[in-house]
């Protein structure tokens, strides 16, 4: 049973550990057979969207495809749960491709650091003062300084994740642009963010670190009073979504914008 190159017979579980999760996870290795995820062409991740990142994050390197059944809250990267037919929906399923945004970080101390992030790069203000940013698109200063509790680099993926709850738009998921958005900006007032391709590369440097600390965060991976954060769209490595006909990411990010 083959999708595309990869093979249905060689499926891998992974629970998100909460008691219903655990059972329905069992109950679907005893029908189907679990040969580890060290072995899997193709992988089912029972839980929420927390388990997805986190899943598509440990198979990165591999492309191992990922079919998420929900036993979350909001489940915008899952397929409903079902017992029955698996292999066959599998077989039916959809991919989609996501390319992860690549972070390097140089902090305070001159160390630096390197993350990738399939829905956001986010600055944050570490403590009460509020950051103070500088943003460069491509080398060019483009703002000289926002004031704020931060500013967030989403992929058309993550447009819909904290991007959103930021006010920032929601891209179609095929689309090749990248969300740039402030977090509660205080100056200058207007400024609602912007849309930029996704070859751009963007550069934040922040101001008095010391006085005004700041944390970079490439989806869960953290770094503190960072100076200087640049992010691009990394296509040497592609994580692949599977979804049921007619719930595909691009189904769902088009009903989110006419959800009120």
């Amino acid at each position: 049973m083959i999708l595309g190159r990869f093979s249905t017979d060689k499926i891998a579980f992974m629970s998100s550990g909460t008691a219903e999760a655990e059972a329905a996870t069992e109950a679907l290795r005893e029908r189907y057979g679990d040969v580890g995820v060290s072995n899997a062409e193709v992988i089912v991740a029972l839980g929420g969207d927390g388990l997805m990142l986190q899943t598509l994050h440990d198979v990165m390197q591999r492309n191992i495809p990922v079919y998420g059944m929900n036993f979350g809250t909001v489940g915008f990267l899952m397929n409903d749960f079902g017992m029955d037919g698996l292999v066959e929906r599998l077989e039916a399923a959809m991919p989609t491709a996501i390319y992860p945004l690549s972070m390097d970080v140089l902090d305070a101390k001159g160390d630096r650091h390197a993350a990738l992030a399939l829905n956001e790069v986010s600055l944050f203000r570490a403590s009460y003062q509020a950051a103070k940013i500088k943003i460069l698109i491509d080398g060019k200063t483009r703002l000289e300084e926002v004031i704020c509790d931060g500013v967030l680099l989403a992929t058309p993926a993550g447009s819909t994740a904290y991007n959103l709850s930021a006010h920032g738009p929601i891209l179609p998921i095929d689309s090749p642009v990248l969300a740039l958005t402030p977090i509660s900006p205080f100056r200058p007032r207007r400024w609602r963010g912007a849309i930029l391709p996704n070859k751009a590369v963007v550069t934040f440097f922040t101001s008095e670190p010391e006085k005004r600390p700041v944390s970079a965060v490439a989806d869960n991976v953290e770094f503190k009073n960072v100076v200087e954060v640049t992010v691009r769209e990394d296509r040497t490595n592609v994580v692949t979504l599977l979804f049921d006909p007619g719930h595909s990411l691009e189904e769902r990010v088009l009903n989110e914008q006419f959800q009120f």
